[in-house]
């Protein structure tokens, strides 16, 4: 013990200063978005996120694209607690039978027009729950998805550019 504490007062705090491009260019995407989400949408986008059964690696994302690095909130995209209010739908993990009923009601009760977006491998094809005996399968052979945000888990940034080019996608169609 003395020796560590020795060590820590001789030599002081030992760090790295890790210095990124990140910061611009979340703020290039997210001007961007902004200015997308609010033509389209003349507010903010409200999405209401539900775990149908993940590991919680896209909920740890998801968490991180709100923290204040990223700060979806400030680009216009907000989370919401109630599918009455929301404006698209992001499901994150396989689709286990616990969750079927509540995802399908989570669906119905949001106002149209609406969409769906899955949310990392898992949610796309079943990821590495695939096989098990307590999984439905991918949230597309439940709703109708019309995005997927790829990865396992998918970085907050890659959040941010795959809304960003739907929404471009959308705008232009």
């Amino acid at each position: 013990m003395g020796h560590i504490l020795k060590n820590r007062i001789l030599k002081g705090v030992m760090t790295r200063h890790i210095d990124l491009d990140l910061p611009q260019e979340i703020e290039l995407c997210g001007g961007e978005l902004l200015q997308i989400i609010q033509g389209t949408f003349g507010r903010s986008l409200n999405i209401r996120e539900v775990d149908t059964g993940s590991c919680e690696a896209c909920e740890s994302e998801i968490i991180s694209a709100n923290n204040p690095i990223y700060d979806l909130q400030r680009f216009g995209v907000s989370f919401v607690a109630s599918p009455r209010h929301a404006d698209a739908l992001l499901v994150t993990g396989p689709v286990s039978k616990n969750m079927l009923v509540a995802l399908k009601k989570t669906y119905q009760a949001m106002p149209e027009p609406k969409f769906v977006i899955t949310c990392g491998d898992c949610a796309f094809d079943g990821g590495v729950f695939k096989d098990s005996y307590y999984v439905e399968g991918a949230v597309n052979k439940i709703l109708p998805v019309v995005l997927h945000i790829p990865g396992c888990p998918p970085s907050p940034l890659m959040i941010i550019r795959v809304l960003l080019s739907f929404l471009k996608c959308r705008k232009y169609s």
